[in-house]
């Protein structure tokens, strides 16, 4: 119902997220290692959004040949993440310039480090944050735009978590630059939600993890559209090393109850996990959203149904008389 609704309308909605990236839609995929190349980022990118390629991977010459198979696969923006506490090559950043980006998300370390070198190229930045501190410090580097992402979301967080919905109006009434809002984002109720909290974009993570054209297997998938919102687990909160957010499996509930010395050591066979179908054989990162996904949709009727849902749960916001 939805689809049909937004296809009928063509209506669009402007932000200075979209009119900055050049989007036809204010989401934004999340950048997950080995998973956000271009047969997912280009389904992305084409069905109106911005797809991201990571780098998280540390695979240069992968990547590489991802953005050039991007390149094949769409003519619509998309960008490159880089993820500083995964970086292993210091000419990451040259790299990036030099294979023609035009937007970079940088997360996962100070937006001191490669903001200044990312503008002078002429490069558009959005940095991630967990809090306001955070936040601000980027601003003073000069990003373009902030994502700011509640400790909801699935994947590698700040140990001191704040939920999407105190953090993104925290940071909002701070800064002026434009806010993405994640965690906890996948249809137009909770867009709408975002948008009223002052974001002008979001990013999607698990809903897109989870969708058709994801290349991840297909028990990955299934655990999360079966998940409940209890299905995941915070990890490491004490460290030593990041926290981080999962599915809840037999490993990561031992992990849980336990403690690690190592989390990387945890994530043993990755490729076994993501593409394999092998949900203990490490860690399977997927954020608090899944209790809502039901089913597995491709992304262009994933984007097309949220933007109906917004415009239909902002007209049935009550007014004053």
């Amino acid at each position: 119902m939805f689809e049909s609704q937004w296809r009928e309308r063509e209506m669009a909605l402007k932000t200075r997220v979209t009119e900055m990236l050049g989007i036809e839609k204010p989401i934004i995929q999340a950048a997950m290692g080995w998973i956000a190349r271009s047969h997912l980022s280009s389904a992305v990118s084409n069905a109106g959004g911005m797809g991201i390629i990571e780098t998280s991977s540390g695979e240069l010459d992968a990547v590489r040949d991802e953005i050039l198979k991007m390149r094949q696969l769409t003519d619509k923006p998309f960008g490159v993440n880089v993820a500083q506490a995964f970086v292993r090559d210091p000419g990451i950043i040259q790299f990036v310039i030099d294979q023609g980006i035009r937007f970079v998300t940088t997360s996962a370390g100070d937006p001191m480090k490669y903001t200044a070198m990312l503008k002078a190229a002429g490069l558009t930045v959005f940095h991630v944050v967990p809090n306001l501190a955070g936040a601000l410090r980027a601003v003073e580097a000069g990003v373009d735009g902030l994502i700011v992402e509640g400790g909801e979301g699935g994947g590698f967080k700040n140990a001191k978590d704040v939920s999407t919905m105190v953090l993104v109006p925290q940071v909002v009434e701070a800064v002026d630059v434009p806010v993405v809002a994640a965690g906890g984002i996948m249809d137009g109720r909770t867009m709408a939600a975002a948008f009223a909290l002052g974001a002008e974009g979001v990013l999607m993570g698990t809903r897109i993890l989870s969708s058709a054209e994801s290349p991840v297997h297909e028990n990955w998938k299934t655990a999360i559209v079966e998940a409940d919102s209890t299905d995941t687990v915070f990890l490491n909160r004490s460290g030593p090393g990041p926290a981080l957010r999962a599915l809840r499996t037999d490993r990561t509930t031992r992990i849980e109850k336990e403690g690690t010395p190592n989390i990387f050591g945890e994530f043993a066979d990755t490729q076994a996990v993501y593409f394999g179908g092998d949900l203990e054989a490490g860690i399977a990162l997927t954020g608090q959203v899944a209790g809502r996904i039901r089913e597995v949709k491709p992304v262009a009727q994933i984007f097309d149904e949220t933007m109906a849902e917004y415009e239909a749960t902002v007209a049935r916001l009550p007014r004053s008389a």
